[in-house]
C-alpha cells in the first residue's frame, strides 16, 4: 500500500511539471507572438530610403520590408553619401514604375511609396531624365490659383501612372525671409502672403487629390522666416517667426483638409525652450493637435538631419518624436552615412523603449491605427 502511495504521489509531481510547464510554454508562445506583433506594429512608423533602382526578393529592402513590416519607402535620385556618385533609386520613368511594382510586390502590408516632388528645384522627378517638368512653388505662385491645380492634375496622373501614393508636398512656409537658403532661396514658397500660401496649397492638393495622390504640407509650425538650414544644424527661429505661418494651416484644417502634416526640425524658445518642434509635444500634442484640431498623420522631417543627429542621441530623438506625437518617422539613410541596419536599429530602439516603459504601448497602437486608416481611406493597395 506504501508502495502504491509513493508511485502515486511521483505520477502526480510528473503530471503537474508536466502541466507547469505546458503552461510555462503556452505563456512563452503568446508573448512571443505579442512581441512579433508590437514590431509589426512599430514597422508600419517608419518611412526608409535604401540603395538601388531595381530588386528582387534577395535585395536588402525587400528583406527589410519583409522582416519588420515598413510602413513605406522613399525614393531620391540623388545618393548624398556618395556624394552624387551613386544613383540612388531614379533613372527614368519606365525604371521607376517597375521599381515600385516589385516593392509592392514584395510587401507584406500596402506600402507606402514615396517622394519629394513639389516642382522646380526641389523634385526628384527630373524633366532630364523624362519626367514632366513641374515649376516651383514661387513660380507657380506668381499665376492663378486654377494654373496651379492643373499643374496639380498633371503631377499627380503622373505619379500615379508611375505607382506613387505619398508625396511629401506641397510646402505650405510662408517666404517672409526671401534669402532662407532652405525656403525663399529655393523658390519653395507660394507667396509672403500667408492667405495666397492657403489658397495654392489648397490647389495644389486638390490636382494630386484627383488622381488618389496623399499629401503631406509641410514644415509645422513654418520654416519660412529662418535664416539657416535644418538639414545643417539646430535652427533657431525665436526672433523671426510669426503666428501668421500657422494661417496656412489652419485654413487648409477648416477646409477639411486631414492627409499628413510634416514638421520642422526647428527650435522656436518662446515656444518650447528645450526642444525642436519635431520632438516637441508643446508643438504637435499641444499646439498642432490640441489646439488647431489636426487628426491626422503627423510625420517627422527626416529623423538623419543635421538639427536631430548633431544634437540628440539617435535612440533618444526617436523616443522624444514619438512621444511628442509623430506617428511616422522618415529615414531617408540618404544624408551623411548610409547604413543598412539603420532601420533594425530603430524597431529595436521603439520596442525597447515600450517594454521599458518609456513609450505606451497605446501611442504606438494609436499610431499604427491611424496609418492603416489611412492607408485604407486613400486605397493605398499593393
Amino acid at each position: 500500500m506504501k508502495k502504491i502511495i509513493q508511485l502515486f504521489l511521483f505520477c502526480s509531481i510528473l503530471i503537474a511539471a508536466a502541466l507547469v510547464g505546458i503552461f510555462s510554454q503556452a505563456v512563452t508562445n503568446e508573448s512571443l507572438k505579442e512581441d512579433i506583433e508590437l514590431k509589426n506594429k512599430i514597422g508600419q512608423m517608419l518611412i526608409i530610403g535604401f540603395r538601388g533602382t531595381e530588386i528582387n526578393a534577395d535585395s536588402y529592402i525587400t528583406k527589410t520590408i519583409q522582416e519588420l513590416n515598413i510602413g513605406g519607402v522613399v525614393l531620391c535620385d540623388k545618393d548624398m553619401p556618395s556624394q552624387g556618385k551613386l544613383t540612388r533609386n531614379i533613372i527614368n520613368p519606365v525604371q521607376t514604375r517597375q521599381l515600385i511594382s516589385d516593392l509592392k510586390k514584395y510587401s507584406p502590408t500596402p506600402l507606402f511609396v514615396a517622394v519629394d516632388a513639389e516642382g522646380g528645384y526641389v523634385n526628384r522627378l527630373k524633366a532630364q531624365s523624362g519626367f514632366i517638368k513641374i515649376p516651383s512653388a514661387e513660380e507657380l505662385g506668381r499665376g492663378t490659383p486654377a494654373k496651379t491645380e492643373t499643374i496639380g492634375n498633371l503631377l499627380g496622373a503622373e505619379l500615379s501612372i508611375l505607382g506613387f501614393n505619398l508625396n511629401f508636398a506641397p510646402v505650405v512656409d510662408v517666404n517672409i525671409n526671401p534669402n532662407n537658403p532652405v525656403i525663399g532661396y529655393l523658390e519653395r514658397s507660394f507667396s509672403n502672403d500667408p492667405k495666397k500660401v492657403s489658397i495654392y496649397a489648397e490647389k495644389f492638393i486638390n490636382g494630386l487629390h484627383n488622381y488618389n495622390i496623399a499629401t503631406v504640407i509641410k514644415h509645422f509650425p513654418g520654416h519660412g522666416s529662418s535664416t539657416s538650414d535644418s538639414h545643417l544644424g539646430l535652427v533657431d527661429i525665436t526672433k523671426t517667426w510669426t503666428p501668421q505661418e500657422l494661417i496656412p494651416y489652419i485654413y487648409l484644417l477648416k477646409n477639411n483638409y486631414s492627409d499628413a502634416i510634416m514638421t520642422a526640425h526647428i527650435m522656436n524658445t518662446a515656444i518650447d525652450p528645450d526642444y525642436p518642434a519635431t520632438l516637441s509635444p508643446i508643438f504637435i500634442n499641444g499646439l498642432l493637435r490640441n489646439v488647431l484640431g489636426f487628426k491626422g498623420l503627423v510625420i517627422s522631417d527626416d529623423m538623419q538631419m543635421g538639427a536631430i543627429a548633431d544634437n540628440f542621441g539617435f535612440e533618444e530623438s526617436i523616443i522624444l518624436a514619438i512621444n511628442a506625437g509623430c506617428d511616422i518617422l522618415i529615414i531617408s539613410n540618404n544624408l551623411q552615412t548610409y547604413d543598412e541596419q539603420i532601420p533594425y536599429k530603430a524597431v529595436d530602439a521603439i520596442f525597447k523603449a515600450v517594454k521599458n516603459g518609456q513609450i505606451s504601448e497605446e501611442k504606438i497602437n494609436a499610431s499604427y491605427n491611424k496609418i492603416i486608416n489611412f492607408k485604407n481611406y486613400h486605397g493605398i493597395k499593393n
